[in-house]
């Protein structure tokens, strides 16, 4: 007997259509940026929709020089790993206490922390700036960490928290039973159970931090400790804007955001596939 044909749903050719218009929106304006990277300031001018005639690839590296986006991307760099390390380590830590600990304040400590997800950074950046400029923070790269973790630690915190609650308890008792410190709890059983919710915390991390220019901005005014959404903004002047370079240096800006994105998302899903078989 012949198989019969399935028939394709039409919700399911809506869903389709969906994603495909989704994907579009998406990746519509990185094309055109990275078409327009590779191209003269005359030909943007003339028709900034159009293909290049010829690539430019010497664009990118006057954009690097002009830019100093060696030394801007390095900056970022530090400041990223550091502000991802120490929330997913912090955060975590906090959220294990507030999510499987027992003791009186842990709703109100949960309260507190999240009241941090409430206030904006332009309410706090000119008191920050004073206080750090007493301490000697202004102009160091300390002086962007430090605020980055603060702003970060609550969505940290609040993550990490659900994923601790979702541990069965049978798991840490046992554990308990068996002679396990509350360090090793944590460090042995806890975290790695909650692997996803540790790679959903430092992919938003990481990319809020890399793209923040508000505070990078007013807290730093050496130019060999510039991060790179500040290094960007050399490109535009009162005047005019260097298009022919500023492309470019946006282009070098995205690139890790998507390499580190693409890394990141994919173990998210390895890890949501896994949690979502019981054994």
């Amino acid at each position: 007997m012949e198989k019969k044909k399935k028939k394709i749903k039409p919700s399911t050719i809506l869903i389709y259509v969906f994603f495909i218009f989704m994907m579009v929106i998406y990746l519509a304006p990185v094309v055109w940026i990275a078409m327009t990277s590779l191209k003269t300031r005359a030909e943007i001018y003339k028709n900034p929709f159009a293909a290049p005639t010829v690539f430019h690839w010497e664009n990118y590296k006057v954009a690097w020089e002009a830019g100093k986006l060696g030394i801007a991307m390095l900056n970022s760099l530090f400041v990223c790993v550091v502000t991802l390390v120490l929330t997913m380590l912090l955060g975590s830590m906090a959220a294990f206490a507030i999510g499987r600990m027992r003791w009186k304040l842990a709703n109100a400590a949960m309260v507190y922390i999240l009241i941090g997800m409430m206030i904006p950074v332009h309410c706090v950046l000119i008191p920050l700036f004073v206080r750090f400029a007493n301490i000697g923070l202004s102009n160091n790269l300390w002086g962007l960490i430090l605020p980055y973790l603060t702003f970060s630690l609550p969505t940290s915190v609040y993550i990490m928290t659900g994923f601790f609650r979702s541990i069965p308890n049978e798991l840490l008792e046992s554990a308990c039973i068996d002679g396990c410190s509350i360090y090793k709890i944590f460090f042995q059983i806890a975290l790695p159970l909650s692997r996803t919710g540790l790679f959903v915390t430092g992919l938003m991390t990481f990319i809020a931090n890399w793209n923040e220019l508000l505070l990078a901005l007013v807290f730093i005014s050496d130019g060999n400790k510039k991060t790179l959404p500040v290094a960007l903004t050399k490109f535009v002047t009162p005047y005019q804007t260097n298009y022919d370079k500023m492309f470019p240096a946006i282009m070098i800006a995205i690139i890790p955001t998507i390499v580190v994105y693409t890394l990141f998302s994919n173990q998210i899903v390895d890890g949501l596939t896994t949690g979502a078989v019981k054994g």
